[in-house]
């Protein structure tokens, strides 16, 4: 793997950090606290390109790669992590996923205007029994011929309300187990088809989260990706992907942390000098930036090789399990850096210590990723 960043990969980070610093950091605080979605930040994120990065420019896409992916989302976590995971869902887990497995119908009626940003998007696996375990899916669509009828319940969908495109797994053939899960998508507005209450989360509180409620929603056979089946083997592969997205957020949450405390113990003084200079928050400040250090040589590595075609069962997994560990012990010790300071909202670090704990969740737990590693490791 080269590490040295091309020209245009340094033009694309300085362009995603000149936005988050202009356009993000200005209302952060208040998003946060209202749990106000950034409506209007969203829209310059698609005009900018942000929201089909790496979807081919004849679909609307930017036609980048994934390394320019983890770049300009590690700059925008580094100041708002709910529009981070806004990116991240539009990009990993729905228009990469219909890049790859739609066909070409599908990809002009859907992904364009996903990937332009004209739309938001949705990825509708979790249920309420049914979190990690992608198996235990209770959400059906019973074949009627022309087409499926929907019935079920989503849980914790980011986008939920925002989003006009939905895709849905759903199970069509119960006996089959996992081998009976297929994928579709379906769209807002479709009779039958609810959204819950907004959850009131902990953290990443700009990005709107809801559960889905779908009741006897006619779904047109020609809205099903792939083949009957299919959905399992799809789910799994566009998570693979979205772990380089989550694994971007965190890496971004840290390296955002880090910074502010580092400039904090350049200014804050105890006992006649700058804290940096007292060597119990030296010390953390270099343990904090090696972790960061190699959290993205993950990410990089990731991405590099799912650009250059490879599995990244395990690279993905990999950088997606450490850099989230790296995200909650960064910003603890960030918080910690500030004293007092820390746990109030004008220094931003408790924020991003809220916002870190979701990277440990979503998208499969870090228990799930140790998991998916061991398994790569016997095969």
């Amino acid at each position: 793997m080269d590490f040295n960043l091309t020209e245009e990969h340094l033009m694309i980070q300085q362009a995603a950090r000149d936005f988050a610093q202009t356009e993000l950091l200005p209302g952060v605080i208040e998003r946060d606290e209202h749990s106000k979605f950034p409506t209007e930040q969203v829209k310059m994120m698609a005009d900018l390109g942000f929201l089909g990065m790496v979807v081919d420019p004849k679909y609307g896409g930017a036609g980048l790669d994934s390394i320019s992916y983890v770049l300009a989302l590690t700059e925008i976590a580094k100041i708002d992590a709910s529009a981070a995971v806004i990116m991240s869902v539009n990009n990993s887990l729905v228009c990469a996923g219909l890049q790859k497995y739609c066909n070409e119908e599908q990809k002009m009626k859907y992904l364009v205007p996903l990937a332009k940003g004209e739309v938001l998007g949705a990825f509708c696996l979790s249920e309420p029994e049914a979190g990690s375990d992608a198996t235990s899916q209770k959400t059906t669509a019973i074949d009627k011929g022309d087409h499926y009828v929907l019935n079920g319940t989503k849980n914790w969908i980011t986008n939920g309300s925002s989003a006009s495109t939905y895709v849905v797994i759903a199970q069509t053939n119960v006996e089959k187990g996992h081998k009976g899960i297929s994928a579709f998508i379906v769209e807002k507005g479709w009779a039958g088809f609810a959204i819950g209450p907004k959850e009131k989360k902990m953290g990443i509180r700009g990005s709107d989260t809801h559960s889905l409620l779908f009741t006897d929603v006619i779904v047109p056979k020609e809205n099903r990706i792939g083949e009957e089946g299919f959905g399992f083997t799809f789910a799994m592969n566009v998570l693979n992907g979205g772990r380089i997205g989550i694994a971007s957020q965190a890496l971004g949450i840290a390296t955002g942390a880090y910074e502010l405390a580092l400039n904090y113990a350049q200014q804050r003084k105890a006992f006649g000098k700058e804290i940096f200079k007292h060597q119990a928050i030296a010390f953390k400040l270099v343990d904090m930036a090696t972790s960061i250090m190699a959290a993205k040589m993950l990410c990089l590595k990731a991405a590099s090789e799912k650009d250059e075609g490879k599995d990244i069962s395990q690279s993905g997994a990999m950088a997606k399990l450490y850099a989230s560990q790296v995200a909650m012990d960064t910003t603890i010790e960030a918080v910690q850096i500030h004293g007092g300071n820390g746990y109030v909202a004008e220094y931003h670090v408790e924020r991003m210590m809220r916002d870190a704990k979701i990277t440990q969740i979503y998208e499969g737990t870090s228990e799930i990723q140790r998991i998916v590693i061991s398994r790569t490791l016997v095969s």
